[in-house]
């Protein structure tokens, strides 16, 4: 890149990314939304039990996979459930956080949309949270599963009587795997390396394990990806134009069109 291309490409960067500070803000605001929802929707142990035996004779009249076979291999060794169990209570927050924070950095224009589909995602979520309370399968005497961070830990959860701090009965849509096959998406569509499709790996390794300790059904993780089918149908990433703030030509001489560009992306 020659040194009349670099002001540019600085100049395109600090007008694109979002203030610093509002996204914090922003961010910080719907996590304690996020919370505060999930919080609503306790107290509907009664419902939350009948719509369990709802969700798990569905999933047997569709014929899929019984979580118990996931279940079961994991079980073969405490060092293999253990580690799922950590998997679980560990990289949801982080990966995400750390998702986020690479693309504000390296690619503003993807985290502006990523930042908005996880938004759309978790709010629609929380909603159904509220009508349609549910006990996780570990919860259900029916499915034959067992709890196994209660049995082997580590364990996030509490006794549900006695847990103020999280909502159990919130089982369906999984934003474990939903957020988690956000980030992979997006770190496919943001990057150019031939092997970024290896990303995939994350939401299935989050799929296999949710279902293995008996936190969801699998009908939590299919109801989430719907919801983020539709939420990346309405929010389109913005295309690219000439010159963006994320890979600017090389071949470029002045920064003239730059500004007409980053007025174009500005509002997004």
């Amino acid at each position: 890149m020659n040194a009349r291309t670099e002001p540019a490409e600085a100049e395109t960067r600090a007008i694109t990314r979002p203030p610093l500070v509002r996204e914090l803000l922003l961010v910080a605001g719907l996590f304690l939304v996020y919370k505060f929802g999930r919080q609503l929707a306790t107290g509907h142990t009664g419902e939350a039990f009948r719509n369990a035996h709802r969700v798990w004779d569905l999933e047997r009249a569709f014929r899929l996979p019984g979580e118990g076979d996931v279940q079961n291999l994991l079980l073969h060794g405490d060092t293999l459930v253990h580690i799922a169990n950590t998997y679980y209570a560990t990289i949801h927050f982080p990966a995400t956080a750390a998702f986020l924070v690479w693309l504000y950095l390296r690619r503003p224009t993807h985290y502006v949309w990523a930042r908005r589909v996880l938004a759309a995602v978790t709010g629609a979520a929380l909603v159904v949270h509220l009508v349609f309370p549910l006990a996780p399968p570990r919860m259900l005497a029916a499915t034959g599963l067992v709890d196994t961070a209660r049995l082997y830990g580590p364990s996030v959860y509490g006794p549900p009587r006695t847990d103020h701090l999280s909502n159990q009965f919130a089982a369906m849509p999984s934003l474990h795997f939903g957020w988690a096959l956000m980030v992979a998406i997006g770190l496919i569509v943001a990057t150019r390396s031939r092997r970024r499709w290896l990303w995939l790996l994350h939401p299935l390794l989050t799929l296999t394990v949710i279902v293995g300790t008996a936190n969801h059904y699998w009908l939590d993780a299919i109801v989430a990806a719907a919801m983020l089918g539709i939420a990346l149908a309405v929010i389109r990433l913005p295309r690219r134009t000439t010159t963006t703030a994320e890979h600017p030509p090389e071949s470029q001489e002045t920064p003239a069109p730059v500004e007409e560009n980053v007025l174009v992306g500005a509002g997004r």
